[in-house]
């Protein structure tokens, strides 16, 4: 019982101890996703659905919740963060060619009409972020229409 008790301290000393430690936080400048809504010009409706299901993950710009003030969590949320940003990131839209943003595009259907994103996990905890049906259908609807755009400006290959 003694051993135990004693490793149960040392643990919640570490827990404490790694309080005072955290990753580099998301905060970039809104500023960044200006290009990529200017050349995607998404309505209004699926603006809102990328802000509430996307941004937070696939930009400079995240929300943190107040649960990223916890060690390990905060290490946990930034690895889901940096990972999104590695596949899909509006923040450097830019300088991505005109056939890797429709590729980009051909990824984000395929994962919106699977429900592989938004992540189970961050759903879990912002509900908000959950597409119905009609949210899918619109954002589907409009990623076609930029592919459609994409494939216009394409050279196309002889």
């Amino acid at each position: 019982m003694y051993i135990i008790k004693k490793g149960l301290i040392l643990l919640l000393i570490a827990f404490i101890i790694a309080q005072f430690f955290e990753p580099e936080k998301n905060e970039g400048d809104l500023a960044s996703m200006a290009s990529f809504i200017a050349e995607t010009t998404p309505p209004e409706d699926v603006k809102i659905i990328l802000k509430a299901s996307c941004f937070d993950c696939h930009c400079d710009v995240t929300r943190y919740p107040w649960y990223n003030n916890i060690t390990p969590v905060n290490y946990w949320l930034n690895g889901h963060v940096k990972e999104g940003k590695e596949h899909f990131n509006v923040s450097n839209w830019e300088g991505n060619s005109t056939k890797r943003k429709d590729h980009k595009f051909e990824e984000l259907i395929e994962m919106v009409e699977d429900k592989a994103m938004p992540l189970k996990s961050y759903t879990w905890t912002h509900n908000e972020a959950k597409l119905t049906d009609a949210q899918i259908k619109s954002v589907i609807d409009w990623a076609k229409m930029v592919r459609l755009k994409y494939s216009l400006e394409q050279e196309p290959e002889y």
